[in-house]
């Protein structure tokens, strides 16, 4: 097949497109079949994610070193941590809120 496009000719036909297996949720993180596995993965996730928090803190710790002493040659590595830093902890403490306000509402709930 042979189609044209004033300038343009295209001969072959084009590959088809990949396509991405799709995850099943028994693969799917967070999501188990059983209600057991669905609380550790949670709790595994959450140690996760405060610990990547304070990787990025540290990261923009020893930046901030480098910027101070004079050593980092690239003085936006550091600014650029630093706001994903920052960013992230707002972000964390803004679930942290969210779930607090979700508590207190179910603990107000008549039995």
């Amino acid at each position: 097949m042979s189609m044209s496009i004033p300038g343009i000719t295209l001969a072959a036909p084009l590959p088809p497109a990949p396509i991405a297996p799709m995850a099943s949720p028994a693969t799917t993180p967070g999501v188990g079949a059983a209600g057991g596995s669905s609380s550790a993965d949670f709790g595994g996730s959450l140690a996760s994610a405060m610990d990547q928090l304070n990787s990025l803190n540290q990261n923009a710790d020893a930046l901030a070193t480098q910027v101070a002493t004079g050593t980092l040659k690239n003085p936006h590595e550091y600014m650029i941590a630093a706001n994903e830093a920052s960013m992230t902890t707002q972000v964390a403490v803004a679930v942290r809120n969210k779930a607090l306000e979700a508590f207190n509402e179910i603990m107000r709930m008549p039995l």
